[in-house]
């Protein structure tokens, strides 16, 4: 018998020790929001589009803040069908629906699809669809040169 696949993800670090995961095809948003996010981590997904399941970890017994479910709430909006939708006469820059929950509210119904979950307690946010700028790439990071 085969080992089941790990499951293959994006990872993008935030400051403060924060990561945000997304899932790159439907069973692998099944083991990102079904096995690898702990209860009181933060689940996203855009809305009614598909799109990866995202989720943001943290440090142990912190919360996060709105700025960072918000670029998490961005990272789900990238990755997903709604990010080409957020165009607006052919400009890039709209704002898109995510979902958001914490992870202990996101549940599999019996016999759905990979990739199909029910959550509970969400919140919407509208984000533009973005990935979160990686540390020394940021304006302003780097030196002049010289």
């Amino acid at each position: 018998m085969r080992e089941p696949e790990a499951a293959r993800l994006y990872e993008y670090a935030l400051p403060g020790g924060w990561r945000v995961l997304a899932g790159r095809t439907e069973t692998d948003n099944d083991r990102l929001s079904l096995q690898l996010a702990r209860p009181a981590d933060w689940w996203f997904h855009v809305r009614g589009h598909s799109g990866s399941h995202v989720v943001l970890q943290g440090p142990a017994g912190e919360t996060p803040g709105r700025e960072l479910l918000k670029a998490a709430a961005a990272v789900a909006a990238y990755h997903s069908k709604a990010r080409g939708a957020a165009r607006q006469g052919g400009r890039p820059g709209g704002l898109v629906a995510v979902s958001c929950t914490q992870a202990r509210f996101v549940s599999k119904p019996r016999g759905a699809r990979p990739g199909t979950v029910q959550i509970r307690r969400e919140t919407v946010l509208r984000v533009r669809p973005s990935l979160p700028v990686a540390p020394g790439d940021a304006p302003g990071d780097k030196p002049p040169p010289s």
